[in-house]
């Protein structure tokens, strides 16, 4: 279990350490595969928030749940990449990758225990947004296939990094006040969400 937190925090730390990580969606390369796809999830903080979020809340939840919340969303995810890669639209893309934020806070600070089928619906809801803005964006020289696993990779690590962060953050703090701490949390990345959304 330390092996486990201590590499999703070294995955957190390096992907937060990438340049430019909160200044565009898209990279718009020419020729872009497997790490132009890894890279567009860190292009904003909407995306990153929001998948570190089901990583904190899937952790939270405990269970069946730290594996089947992850899935719900990459899973997905590319189902929304898919739709966006077709040109397929969605109404209100951009507005629900940032209330995935805010929700997904939100759930976490107030420590919801929907029932585990719930809480994955709410999370592959929300991830067909977020998969729709990768594959829509997606560059026209894209290989699609290293594009997809590049971004879906990139994905699971930031749930990796999430229920690290949480296990970390439950070790660090003991008993009743750890359980505040990520409740905490959530409420910081609800907050985070709201502000993008007054931004936006």
């Amino acid at each position: 279990m330390k092996r486990f937190a201590l590499a999703s925090a070294t995955a957190a730390a390096l992907l937060a350490a990438l340049p430019n990580a909160a200044l565009a969606h898209t990279f718009g390369a020419h020729d872009a595969g497997l790490v132009h796809g890894f890279l567009h999830p860190v292009g904003g903080w909407d995306h990153l928030l929001a998948m570190v979020a089901v990583g904190l809340w899937a952790a939270q939840r405990g269970g069946k749940a730290l594996w089947a919340l992850p899935a719900a969303f990459v899973g997905a995810m590319i189902g929304g990449g898919l739709l966006g890669l077709a040109g397929i639209g969605l109404p209100q893309v951009e507005l629900g990758i940032v209330l995935s934020v805010v929700a997904l806070g939100a759930l976490i600070a107030l420590q919801s225990r929907l029932p585990l089928l719930a809480s994955a619906g709410v999370v592959a809801l929300f991830a067909v947004f977020h998969g729709h803005a990768h594959g829509a964006e997606m560059p026209e020289a894209a290989q699609p296939l290293l594009y997809g696993l590049g971004f879906a990779l990139s994905t699971a690590l930031l749930h990796s990094a999430g229920i690290g962060a949480a296990l970390s953050l439950r070790r660090l703090v003991e008993g009743h006040k750890g359980a505040l701490a990520l409740r905490g949390t959530g409420a910081v990345v609800g907050l985070a969400g709201v502000a993008l959304l007054a931004l936006g």
